[in-house]
């Protein structure tokens, strides 16, 4: 049994990123990746489906939420 069965062929997706300072941030204008994030639905994915740490889950939450409130990602599945 493959490593990724229970969710389908899907690898990490990584997007957490490093700046020139070295500080770690999720970019909230890459919707794209952001998008692979979230369920159908609209939902954020958990952690152990993302397969990150508390951290990036943290700051991919809160990338998601600041995309969402510039209109970038939808609040519901009606238009996804």
């Amino acid at each position: 049994m493959s490593r990724f069965s229970r969710f389908g062929a899907t690898p990490k997706i990584k997007v957490a990123k490093e700046s020139g300072t070295g500080k770690t941030y999720v970019d909230y204008k890459d919707v794209e990746n952001l998008r692979r994030m979230m369920s159908p639905n609209g939902k954020i994915y958990g952690r152990k489906r993302l397969q990150t740490s508390a951290r990036e889950q943290a700051l991919i939450a809160q990338a998601i939420k600041r995309a969402r409130f510039l209109g970038l990602l939808p609040y519901t599945s009606a238009t996804l």
